[in-house]
């Protein structure tokens, strides 16, 4: 696997791992196999591993220490803060207190076991707190030695540039792929790109949707949350399956699948770009770091941009779109 530094400081692995759906949202799963995924993860030379305190919630967190407790050195890892919520799963809201921000990152450091953090994101922008006092916050973390870098998540061009300038932003985790183009419209990639700080796409393959292995609602288990997500819901559904029907037809003619077609391409936006999709299961994790060689000429690039313009997508990319871009 080749590196990417994001920032021009945080040397990572080109691909890191979402490890959120180990813990929640897409169904049962098996901690083993979790587990096992990471460590392969980890010798396939994926070393970028990213979770956040809210995926469980906190039992993500708790997952991923396990799985590294014997091999810390070898992990840049990432969490955040910030989507506050109880341990039964009631959501409290966005948090972004400076207060907060000190025990948040206690808390963390104690359910993975590690004594410091390498990036830690706020994971929503608090509208109730100038950024520049949870920033601030951040930097404090920097200072005592519990955090190496500083990242903000879903975050509008202003709010990163009075947050960059409070302390240095390594990088921005923001959704991007074939199907969510925003960062492309928005002015979030042209800042991002001008104050040097890294790029990190969630959600790479469309929540899946870009596999081409979902062709109906019922494919999903019935705890899934895309059965509330406004892509998977009634004509969305059929509108993007029928443009996802398309790149399953390039990747057939180029001999990959369309999950490595649809990394390729979010790989070939850049080297200051690093994608973290999610898996939770070794063979899945295996196709995908296999992107990492793979190459789209000049026209399938093109043929990929005609199908998935910005915009062409169907349905918003949460049920509330309140929290994000702010």
């Amino acid at each position: 696997m080749r590196t990417r530094l994001l920032g021009n400081k945080l040397s990572v692995s080109a691909q890191g791992l979402g490890c959120m759906g180990m813990s929640e949202f897409y169904g049962e799963s098996d901690e083993a196999e979790c587990i096992a995924t990471i460590h392969r993860a980890l010798e396939l030379g994926v070393n970028f591993l990213d979770t956040a305190d809210m995926y469980g919630p906190f039992t993500n967190e708790k997952l991923v220490g396990r799985a590294i407790a014997d091999r810390r050195d070898g992990v840049v890892l990432a969490t955040k803060f910030g989507n506050e919520r109880r341990a039964d799963g009631t959501r409290i809201g966005v948090n972004g207190r400076p207060e907060y921000v000190h025990r948040a990152c206690e808390a963390s450091l104690a359910r993975l076991g590690v004594e410091h953090i390498d990036l830690y994101y706020q994971h929503r922008v608090d509208p109730n707190v100038p950024i520049e006092e949870t920033v601030g916050a951040m930097a404090q973390l920097v200072a005592e030695g519990k955090v190496r870098y500083l990242g903000l998540s879903e975050a509008a061009p202003a709010t990163m540039r009075r947050a960059h300038a409070t302390h240095p932003i390594t990088a921005l985790q923001t959704e991007w792929s074939l199907w969510s183009r925003d960062p492309e419209e928005n002015g979030v990639l042209e800042t991002v790109r001008e104050l040097g700080i890294g790029f990190v796409p969630y959600s790479p393959l469309g929540r899946g949707f870009l596999s081409g292995a979902i062709r109906k609602i019922e494919d999903l288990a019935e705890n899934d949350f895309r059965h509330h997500h406004p892509r998977f819901q009634g004509e969305n559904f059929a509108k993007n399956l029928r443009l996802v029907d398309k790149v399953v037809e390039i990747a057939r003619e180029k001999g990959i699948t369309p999950t490595q077609m649809a990394l390729a391409w979010v790989l070939a936006q850049g080297d200051d770009v690093v994608p973290i999709p999610g898996t939770r299961h070794r063979k899945y994790l295996e196709e995908n770091v296999a992107a990492d060689d793979i190459v789209l000429t000049a026209e399938e690039l093109s043929s990929l941009d005609e199908i998935f313009p910005p915009g062409v997508t169907a349905g918003d990319r949460y049920a509330d779109m309140s929290t994000v871009n702010r």
